[in-house]
């Protein structure tokens, strides 16, 4: 890869090593069936009032207010733990191979890292409620997917009446060289996931957005036609950042003549309200207005309270436990459940214009994350 601008599979990576994985992971998933004590809430409340406390790592802070909740509503304890993705595929795997389990409850958005890492070596488990099997989507429960977390194309509503942007492929021109804010591919694995998912599963409307731009067919020696919009777009000098709030401020921070256009977490609409920022989101790109990561619920097989695990799952797939969590915009896997009207984004009128992620290849979005970056690295120019 580091002597070829294409995308390819890398030479050394064994398709045993992919079989493999796959069979161990569906193993893993399957062999989590209902018994008799997952029946319900009530028998999963009687069974934990027996268990010792549990431990919930999530990367977002407000594990803690919900983990409170819970311990609240239902006389038991949990604590909430706010812990990066990175940091907690460490903990799991050392915790499970020390047989020292502290996290029992796994909340994690990095999921191509669990099927590679996590399940297919036994140390957790994704576990369905079987009440909630007829409300959340088959692509979410194998494994289990408690919200969808989204990125989205946003712009400063005190410059722009409307979004300036109309297609992916405008912010390959010129009048966008430098002007656009990006988080750094280099450094947070979602984004190389999000083009190898664009490259595997929907290539084409890339390709197709390519000719509703420029009028004609795309013809390109890329890999694909991402790959020749990524090439494009690198090499018309993004902002890179390490994170969404230096992109926030680019983009939304009031009193700018030339601000940046910028994609960004939805959650971080709430800077309108919190810093007074003019974030506004773009509903009409072509193809897509945003694209969307899973947050996965797992436990830990070696926990040693998983009646307890299994009531916190549960609770994180109703109104009360993952409300704290849509007023970020992020979006229950519960078809039953509906976002706020007052979330700030305004997510909820665009879930149709969001690319979708698809946990079916999961496992080459991981084996894929180096060739991205070095694509990324070989095109990006300032």
């Amino acid at each position: 890869m580091r002597n070829n601008q294409k995308i390819l599979p890398r030479e050394l990576r064994a398709a045993a090593r992919r079989a493999a994985g796959i069979a161990s992971l569906m193993l893993a998933l399957q062999g989590t069936g209902a018994t008799a004590q997952e029946a319900d809430v009530e028998a999963l409340l009687a069974a934990a009032k027996q268990e010792k406390p549990i431990n919930v790592y999530d990367s977002t802070g407000k594990i803690v207010e919900i983990a409170n909740a819970f311990s609240k509503k239902y006389g038991l304890k949990a604590t909430g733990m706010k812990v990066s993705a990175n940091s907690q595929l460490e903990m799991i795997i050392r915790e499970g191979r020390a047989n020292n389990v502290q996290g029992d409850v796994v909340l994690i958005t990095d999921a191509p890292a669990a099927f590679a890492q996590l399940v297919p070596q036994g140390f957790v488990e994704s576990w369905v409620p079987p009440s909630m099997t007829t409300k959340i989507p088959a692509q979410f429960q194998k494994p289990l997917a408690i919200s969808t977390n989204a990125n989205v194309w946003a712009y400063n509503t005190e410059v722009y009446k409307n979004c300036p942007i109309k297609n992916m492929w405008e912010l390959t021109d010129p009048k966008w060289k430098g002007k656009v804010a990006f988080v750094d591919p280099l450094t947070k694995g979602s984004y190389t996931d999000w083009f190898n998912q664009m490259a595997k599963h929907a290539d084409d409307k890339v390709a197709a957005a390519y000719k509703e731009h420029f009028g004609k067919e795309l013809k390109t020696s890329e890999a694909s036609a991402t790959a020749a919009w990524l090439k494009a777009f690198a090499s018309n000098g993004p902002l890179v950042t390490d994170g969404d709030d230096p992109i926030s401020e680019a983009v939304g921070a009031p009193g700018q003549k030339a601000p940046f256009f910028g994609l960004m977490s939805s959650a971080k609409f709430r800077d309108n309200l919190d810093k007074g920022y003019k974030l506004g989101l773009c509903t009409e790109i072509k193809p897509w207005v945003g694209w969307t990561y899973v947050k996965l619920g797992l436990i830990a097989q070696k926990t040693k309270s998983p009646n307890t695990a299994k009531l916190f799952i549960h609770y994180l797939l109703t109104p009360e436990g993952i409300g704290p969590q849509m007023e970020d915009g992020k979006i229950p896997t519960n078809a039953d459940i509906k976002l706020p009207k007052d979330e700030p984004s305004g997510i909820a009128n665009v879930t149709d214009r969001l690319f979708q992620y698809d946990a079916s290849s999961g496992l080459s979005d991981w084996d894929t994350r180096q060739d991205w970056q070095d694509f990324w690295r070989i095109n990006y120019k300032k």
